[in-house]
């Protein structure tokens, strides 16, 4: 396959470009986008183009007539939205959405009168009125600076820049991870953050592979786009991709591009249909004009100052629930059901999307949308994120309020908690029978829904119900599906973790004995309960819970609490990542405060207020409870309940302490906090309660790999083990699909390890003797073998570190056993960090990593593993030789040189093609001859040496004398003898070569002005002067090249010299 394959632009930019033209896209060159914004690259709307669209798409009816805006008014919305003062990136981008869902109103005087007037910058209803645009190499300035930016593909609608995309080549190692840490580069403080204050969806492609985002969406949080309905659409989608685009558009796509990338696609062209792949997917399944619209308008929210666009499950429960509710019965009711996306995976999103969405769909009429949570913090949440939609929308303040807004139709959404509908249902009948009237509940299966519900049907008894629930339904809670209307889209745990939505969950046992005869226990209750009737003794019994109160015991909790301890800070601290522990009461969780504190972790409490009537004997301060004194001392300190809940959940989600936040009931559900990595669970838990409490953990974070669920309860058969207990569940009803993927138990995940130590020695089953540390990095050259030495040591280091904080593993584990797993872990980890150095990687510790550093530390030992030096520039010759003298031998030193010249001629091979090829010659032979034997490790190191000397020399050793002085000569001649075939009976081709450099820097230079770089007129000039002159000495040299060499041998001398103006560095 040839090379050019895999170029950028042939694989991946333009097909993409190809599909958006044949999608209704009209192409602009790079250099009509620049004249559209008035010459100025630090500008990125097309401003005229704005201009025209605007006072196209928008006019003022008044006293029956129509009126356009002034030519005024159209220049002040364009300067509105294009030359907004920069303030940051996310607040310029919300203001810059909502003038684009919003509008914008003006004031203009009409026969007169002097009104406000809404101006719209898109026409969200019809998706014809609007203009499509697509351009790539979109040049942007750089903030502060002259150079400038190039995102491969920009999609603009009436002007604005909605879309950035990066394309790359698919032969790339994590080529779409590559496109995506561009997108986040572009969009930092000193980059081009203004392109992205426009931007609503960023993709990254390459070919076989395609995810997307919003503006300032991390790494962690890109999707994939999945389509329900890709086996209908392919035929569709197949024609497009092979399409022809007609012959004016397609000379326009190539006008400033080399002939032979036309050429090249035109053979691919003909040689037969291609086949769809996922880039075309995507492209297709987003960007269709009528779908990229939809998308922008109603899937994109601001949730507590985070932009968020939909993933494809909230996409199709929405357009499913659409599809539903919008065919009325005979009876002109509407059929509702239950949208069931576990917990975790943006199911209060997908309420608001919903929401949202009914909201403005145009074929109900005055629709009114009622969202019902359980939850103060879900109710403020789902009503912020409501004013980017353009309808009323109310937060009901009480019982009082929400029958206030429902009787005298005061908003189109309301949002309310179900504790104010069943207090407005008792202090007023009211009775709304209008069936266009939406109920979203959220968690619709809890039983306080039960009496709930039939009073919401008898204040809207035509209403439509839709129910959202993030646990699977017990079989015998299905009738709650069918009380709403069935089942409208789920969305199981399995697909959630497949997808990347959530984090998959782990499950650890740990035990802590109880110290105490539980048969003396028996006896002496029976002897205090002698006079009780049997009946009366089962209920004493069931009441006394003897389990629940020897769980209380000051020495189980010490026990536990170190454990906890010991276990937060090996694993977790540093790292960023927190933990959650959950007990049975609040007095348990202020003894577990003072114990941890006193174990070295930084702890908060965030409890309910205590029942200040109980357990007073005194009116000394001293014996007030434990539980009395922490409450006094918050409020105290923070003056409200609400006050001192918000700041301890703030601190736990966004400042570096608490490490641990101890809960009671608060904060086990739908609480959450990304950076919540692991939960210790000290209280009995059941059915959903288990499902809510796990799905804490299961948010996605930077680092996090998954969530670990430790149970300290085990012993009581609430959870002793996470598979039995979901399968006891099952048992009780769980549909299997609901349960499946859910948790891992981690016995299973540490019955992994023999293996996986196993696999890591297999890297090195070639090296004949496993202890000569120079045999096992030589194996480890070839990049293929280091990346799967690090993939296996990866999974290795993180297995080890659950198998090391397991108590059972460090019980049932032989000493020799576990000796031997952590001296390979950290032979392995030296092993790792010799060979990046040696052959110049750079260094990537990732979060997972601190983890197992703090592992190390913990079950290794003092002696440290060491830890990777910088690369350093092979240029800067000081410290270059200071980091050669810390390698040890001469074989690792000769290593190190060449790994780290191989480095630098990739950088710079376009700069001087012939001498960088040539340098890499004699680095690969140096390498081939030691490897074979040929040279010893004395020899190795000198040739390499050399070859390092004749770099920094610039390689004028070897060259023609006739190029002395012609420093950019020296760089084309490399091209011409590399392209063009050069012979003549009385001179050598290098003199040849070199004679012809020197003409070409001569005329290249003849033709150079200033920002030359971007004009392709003048790089066009450029070679058809350099033809013109190859041309005419072709009898001269007898130069035998064909079309397609002299097209190559161009092109690359025209890229020689951008880049040594320093274009694309």
């Amino acid at each position: 396959m040839a090379a050019n394959e895999y170029l950028e632009d042939l694989s991946s930019l333009l097909p993409a470009l190809q599909l958006l033209q044949n999608l209704g896209y009209e192409y602009l060159t790079p250099s009509e986008t620049v004249a559209l914004r008035g010459g100025k690259r630090s500008g990125c709307v097309l401003e005229e183009v704005l201009s025209k669209q605007l006072a196209k798409i928008n006019g003022i009816e008044f006293k029956g007539n129509k009126h356009t805006f002034s030519d005024a008014n159209i220049k002040n919305a364009v300067q509105s939205i294009s030359h907004m003062p920069f303030d940051a990136l996310m607040t310029n981008n919300e203001a810059i959405y909502d003038l684009l869902t919003l509008g914008k109103s003006f004031e203009q005087t009409i026969d007169g009168y002097a009104r406000s007037y809404s101006l719209q910058y898109i026409d969200w209803k019809n998706p014809e009125n609007n203009v499509f645009h697509v351009t790539d190499e979109f040049e942007v300035e750089r903030r502060n600076s002259k150079q400038t930016r190039r995102p491969d593909i920009v999609v603009f609608v009436n002007g604005i820049p909605l879309v950035v995309i990066e394309c790359k080549r698919p032969d790339l190692k994590d080529a779409v991870k590559e496109a995506i840490s561009q997108q986040l580069r572009n969009q930092k403080s000193d980059e081009i953050p203004e392109l992205f204050t426009f931007s609503q969806i960023l993709m990254a492609l390459s070919q076989n592979q395609a995810q997307y985002a919003t503006t300032d969406t991390p790494l962690k949080f890109w999707s994939v786009w999945k389509e329900d309905e890709e086996s209908h659409e392919e035929p569709e989608l197949r024609k497009l991709i092979n399409a022809s685009l007609p012959t004016k558009a397609q000379a326009r796509m190539y006008s400033e591009r080399n002939e032979h990338q036309r050429r090249y696609m035109e053979n691919i062209a003909s040689s037969g249909e291609r086949l769809v792949s996922p880039q075309d997917w995507a492209i297709y399944n987003m960007l269709r004009k009528e779908r990229l619209l939809k998308l922008i308008y109603q899937f994109i929210v601001f949730d507590n100052k985070v932009k968020k666009i939909c993933r494809y499950q909230q996409f199709y429960a929405i357009k499913a629930t659409l599809d539903r509710v919008t065919k009325q019965r005979g009876d002109s009711t509407r059929q509702g059901g239950v949208i069931w996306h576990t917990t975790g995976s943006g199911k209060s999103l997908t309420m608001v999307m919903l929401a949202k969405a009914l909201a403005l769909e145009p074929s109900i009429e005055n629709p009114k949308v009622i969202l019902v949570t359980d939850r103060v913090d879900l109710d403020d949440q789902i009503y912020d994120t409501f004013k980017n939609c353009g309808k009323q929308v109310k937060q009901a303040e009480s019982g009082e309020h929400l029958i206030e807004l429902v009787h005298y139709n005061k908003a189109n959404i309301i949002t309310t908690i179900i504790d104010k509908f069943e207090s407005a249902s008792k202090k007023k009948k009211i009775r709304d029978e209008s069936t266009n009237i939406f109920v979203l509940v959220d968690e619709s299966h809890r039983s306080q829904y039960g009496i709930a519900h039939a009073k919401m049907h008898n204040v809207f008894p035509n209403a439509c119900y839709i129910g959202f629930t993030g646990t699977p339904l017990l079989k015998k809670e299905k009738s709650t599906a069918n009380k709403f209307g069935g089942f409208i889209h789920k969305y199981t745990m399995n697909q959630a973790v497949k997808d990347g939505a959530v984090a998959p969950l782990i499950y650890e046992g740990r035990m802590s004995e109880l110290h105490g005869d539980k048969d003396q226990l028996d006896r002496w209750f029976e002897r205090i309960t002698s006079n009780l009737t049997d009946e009366q003794k089962l209920d004493l019994k069931k009441k006394f819970k003897r389990e629940e109160e020897l769980s209380k015991s000051d020495a189980r909790i010490a026990e536990i609490a170190y454990d906890i301890a010991e276990h937060y800070k090996s694993t977790y601290r540093g790292t960023g990542k927190k933990g959650q522990l959950a007990v049975s009461s609040k007095e348990m969780a202020i003894k577990y405060l003072r114990l941890l504190e006193g174990f070295g972790v930084e702890v908060s409490v965030i409890v309910s207020s205590p029942d200040t009537r109980e357990d007073h004997t005194s009116t000394d301060e001293s014996e007030i409870p434990a539980v009395q004194q922490f409450w006094k001392a918050m409020m105290a300190k923070y003056g409200s309940e609400k006050k001192y809940a918000d700041a301890v959940t703030d601190a736990f989600k966004y400042s570096d302490t608490p490490e641990i936040i101890i809960v009671v009931d608060k904060l086990l559900t739908g609480f959450d906090a990304p950076r919540n990595s692991v939960l210790y669970i000290d209280k009995p838990l059941k059915e959903h309660n288990i499902l809510q409490a796990i799905a804490r953990v299961n948010r996605l974070h930077e680092g996090k790999e998954y969530g670990l669920i430790v149970d300290y309860r085990g012993i009581f058969g609430e959870l002793n083990e996470a598979i039995d207990t979901y399968r006891a569940l099952e048992r009780e009803g769980f549909d299997p699909e609901d349960i499946e993927g859910t948790i891992t138990d981690v016995t299973e995940e540490i019955k992994k390890l023999p293996q996986r130590h196993t696999d890591l020695w297999q890297v090195f089953k070639e090296v004949e003797n496993k202890n000569d540390i120079e045999a096992l990095q030589r194996h480890l050259e070839p990049l293929d073998v280091r990346e799967e030495f690090y993939e296996h040591l990866k999974e290795y280091a993180k297995t080890l570190q659950l198998s090391l904080s397991n108590s059972k593993f460090q019980d049932e584990t032989p000493e020799d056993k576990k000796k031997k797993y952590t001296d390979d872990l950290k032979r392995f980890l030296n092993l790792r960090a010799a060979v990046k150095q040696r052959y110049a990687e750079s260094i990537d510790y990732s979060s997972y990593e601190l983890q197992i550093r703090n592992m190390v530390n913990k079950y290794i030992g003092a002696e440290q593993v060491k830890q990777l030096i910088a690369p350093v520039n092979v240029f800067d010759t000081e410290n270059f030789e200071l980091e050669l003298e810390k390698i040890e031998g001469e074989a690792a030193k000769a290593d190190a040189i060449a790994s780290r010249m191989k480095k630098t001629i990739t950088e710079k091979m376009d700069e001087d093609p012939a001498l960088y090829k040539r340098l890499s010659e004699l680095i690969e032979e140096a390498i081939a001859d030691h490897r074979a034997q040929r040279l010893s490790d004395a020899l190795y190191l000198e040739r390499v040496k050399n070859a390092l000397d004749e770099m920094k020399k610039q390689g004028t050793s070897s060259l023609p004398v006739s190029l002395a002085g012609y420093e950019d000569a020296k760089a084309y001649y490399g091209v011409i003898l590399d392209y063009l075939p050069l012979s003549s009976p009385t001179k050598a081709k290098e003199d040849i070569a070199a004679d012809i450099a020197i003409r070409v820097e001569e005329l290249i230079n003849t033709h150079k002005i200033r920002d030359w770089v971007h004009k392709i007129d003048i790089q066009n000039a450029m070679i058809n002067s350099i033809e013109e002159y190859l041309f005419s000495m072709k009898g001269r040299y007898d130069l035998s090249f064909s079309l397609g060499e002299l097209d190559q041998a161009l092109e690359f001398l025209i890229n020689t010299a951008k880049r040594r103006e320093g274009y694309g560095n």
